[in-house]
């Protein structure tokens, strides 16, 4: 799995002068290391994270992270298959405002 684009956080742009510990745990530890650790392809990692994301009730994270699915070689209906999987086992509202985030991201895009 070496022949896949290297993943790169944000933490600095977004909150460096604010929060520079988390900015550099974000662009260092998370992205630098976690993503790009070749035991899982950066397309499952993200498919993983939609999954926890849409699971824990997390949609202000999803909207960034269902493009750098599509980035990553994850497919819209696939994104969609596997939000409405994670709506039967992590619960129905958590699942519909996850869902809401990615229509709204898919159909704004077309």
């Amino acid at each position: 799995m070496t022949d896949q684009p290297k993943q790169i956080g944000g933490g600095r742009k977004m909150f460096g002068d604010f929060a520079p510990k988390l900015a550099e745990l974000t662009d260092d530890v998370l992205f630098e290391d976690v993503w790009n650790r070749s035991e899982l392809s950066a397309r499952d990692r993200s498919l993983i994270t939609v999954a926890m994301l849409a699971a824990g009730g997390n949609t202000e994270q999803l909207g960034f992270h269902l493009g750098r699915a599509v980035e990553n070689g994850v497919t819209q209906e696939e994104l969609i298959e596997a939000i409405t999987h994670v709506t039967l086992y992590a619960g129905w509202p958590k699942g519909m405002s996850a869902m809401g985030v990615a229509m709204q991201l898919f159909t704004d895009n077309k």
